[in-house]
């Protein structure tokens, strides 16, 4: 019986690097494939991976994806920030490109699966279908980041770190003698250089935002902004002046010009609104049922209902108020590791005075 053949994702680190060597252990005909990503010429990190796949001898692909890259997740994130919201591009990547653009490209290449870094577990049950579900370590987690996979796309994932740390995958790469095996990891967006975005959106788009009113919850002007393209929601540091006390940002109005600020202990939110839905562990989302939801990755879950209300958007009700909640960032809702599903946040819903923690809550 021939062997089966993965396409593995490899980004030039260590975890893509030990997926593919693992993947060879496991009697795989492994393909090694680099997405090519980035407007202004190849990541560094090209080289580093075939490095590595000349040092595990397997083929070595470039897909050349900037065109798909530019629509799917650049210029997605720019309108994001511009109109007020906070987006996570690595969603939209996994979404279109991790595992949209390289199930094609697998498919040109006659491979039955592909396969990532990422740690997170998949399982099968013959009446149910595939599951998604966290890791028994949740120190290192992903599934929050691929809770938009389908049926079809978790039939065709291999995820071959589940069952290891991030020291035992280092230790498997140091076996091997791979490169990249002491290699730190990118706490930054692949495509925007010293976590500035601003200037990023700025400079891709040709598009400013100009300076406009700190607000109260009132209304009431407290200061100047520099641009609603340099705060988020629940940002306490970088406002730019001092108000005498721990303000936060609870509100961005694009139409307005206004960054609504609060005083801590008063930025909590009793539920949220998302849509852009999808349903990783249902046919579809049921009119309502009971979940953990983590409203950014690696954000505690908090008990919370989950109500349909209309065709492509849920009302999600916390427990417990919950700091922070982002327009633009995903909910993703779980029911103990399995991921259930997840959207993108669209409003915060502010907890009233007497439903709010106390600031050492």
């Amino acid at each position: 019986m021939p062997k089966k053949k993965v396409l593995v994702g490899m980004s030039g680190g260590v975890d893509s690097s030990a997926a593919a060597a693992l993947l060879l252990e496991q009697g795989y005909e492994v393909v090694g494939a680099t997405m090519d990503l980035l407007p202004d010429g190849p990541s560094p990190d090209l080289a580093d991976a075939k490095r590595v796949a000349a040092a595990l001898g397997i083929e070595h692909h470039i897909l050349p994806f900037q065109k798909e890259f530019e629509k799917e997740v650049i210029t997605p994130f720019c309108s994001e920030y511009l109109a007020g919201r906070t987006p996570n591009p690595c969603i939209f990547c996994n979404r279109a490109i991790k595992f949209g653009e390289m199930v094609k490209a697998a498919d040109r290449l006659c491979c039955d699966y592909i396969a990532t870094g990422h740690y997170a577990r998949i399982e099968f049950d013959q009446n149910r279908g595939r599951y998604l579900l966290k890791r028994a370590d949740t120190r290192k987690d992903q599934s929050y980041v691929l809770y938009h996979l389908s049926q079809h796309q978790l039939s065709r994932v291999l995820l071959p770190l589940a069952p290891y740390t991030k020291d035992e995958i280092r230790a498997i790469a140091a076996r091997y003698a791979l490169p990249v095996a002491q290699k730190g990891e990118s706490q930054e967006i692949c495509f925007v250089k010293n976590n500035d975005y601003a200037s990023f959106v700025t400079a891709y788009t040709g598009k400013d935002t100009p300076p406009g009113d700190f607000v109260d919850e009132g209304g009431q002007v407290i200061g100047r902004h520099k641009g609603i393209l340099h705060y988020t929601i629940g940002q306490r540091k970088g406002l730019g002046q001092s108000f005498g006390r721990h303000m936060y940002v609870s509100k961005i109005d694009p139409e307005k010009n206004t960054v609504c600020l609060v005083e801590s202990g008063r930025e909590y939110f009793f539920g949220l609104t998302a849509t852009h839905l999808n349903a990783v562990a249902f046919d579809r989302f049921p009119a309502s049922f009971e979940a953990q939801a983590m409203i950014r990755y690696q954000a505690k879950p908090a008990p919370c209902r989950v109500e349909l209300i209309g065709e492509d958007r849920v009302k999600v009700t916390f427990q417990t108020p919950q700091r922070a909640v982002t327009p633009g960032q995903s909910v993703v809702f779980y029911e103990g590791d399995t991921v259930l599903g997840g959207g993108v946040i669209d409003a915060g819903l502010p907890a009233s005075a007497t439903h709010r923690p106390r600031e050492n809550d």
